[in-house]
Parts: structure tokens; sequence; C-alpha cells
């Protein structure tokens, strides 16, 4: 399967905008935390901005982002250009919700590298994490 890494991954779990049902974005961040990985979860109510800053001063590998408010097609633009004008566009975006399947692929042609959607198994996200992240000194 996957080969023992130099460091944990790093993972910062965010809430973005008036969102305020958390219970699957602290299930996912519970799962990555019990597989290992740092993960830093920002609570409810963030900024795109927050998210960008936090991001950065935690040194993530990747940002996983919950929404399930329906601003995701607003969101994930908008966190992805703030990612790339700071220069912190190797950050990787994933995210869940309930977002439909055509929006879904609208987000990944955007730079979003997965969605999962409700139902999806912790290991399955733990599984596509060791598969897509990098590992690095």
């Amino acid at each position: 399967m996957t080969t023992e890494r130099k460091r944990p991954v790093r993972i910062l779990i965010a809430k973005a905008g008036l969102d305020g049902h958390d219970r699957g974005a602290k299930v996912i961040a519970r799962a990555l935390r019990d597989a290992g990985m740092e993960v830093i979860y920002t609570g409810l109510h963030q900024t795109t901005e927050a998210i960008v800053r936090a991001a950065i001063q935690e040194d993530v590998d990747c940002i996983g982002l919950s929404i399930l408010s329906g601003a995701h097609m607003t969101l994930f633009p908008d966190l992805l250009e703030k990612l790339k004008k700071e220069g912190a566009d190797d950050i990787i975006i994933f995210g869940g919700g309930i977002i439909p399947k055509d929006d879904i692929e609208q987000l990944k042609k955007l730079g979003v590298r997965e969605i999962f959607i409700p139902g999806t198994h912790t290991q399955d996200v733990i599984t596509w994490i060791n598969t897509n992240v990098p590992d690095h000194d």
C-alpha cells in the first residue's frame, strides 16, 4: 500500500462562510488524526482569507474545505484565487459536502483535487490523501 512517510501529512480542515454544520468536518479531522496525520481544524465561520493565512502559517500540505451551505461555487474558487495570490497554490485543495455532480466536475477543472460527498467512508479519504499528497521533508 503506502510506504512510511518522512513526516506526517499536515492538513487544515476548514469551514467557510455561514455554514454552521461541522459534524462531518470533525469526523474527518478525527479520522485523519487517528491515521497519523497532523490536523488543524479552524472551527466555524471562517473567511477564505483566514483559511489561507492559517494554511500558510501552519505550513500545511493540503486544505480540506467542508461546505454544506450551497456556497461551494463561490468559496472554492475564492480560496484557490487567494492561495495563488499568496504564492501558496502548491497547497492541495480537497473538499466535502453536499455538492451536485455537475459542480464537482467544474470545481475539479478549477483546481480542486477531489470532492467527497456524504456517505464517503473515512478510509477512502485517508487512502486518497496518502496517494495524492506528496511526501515532504
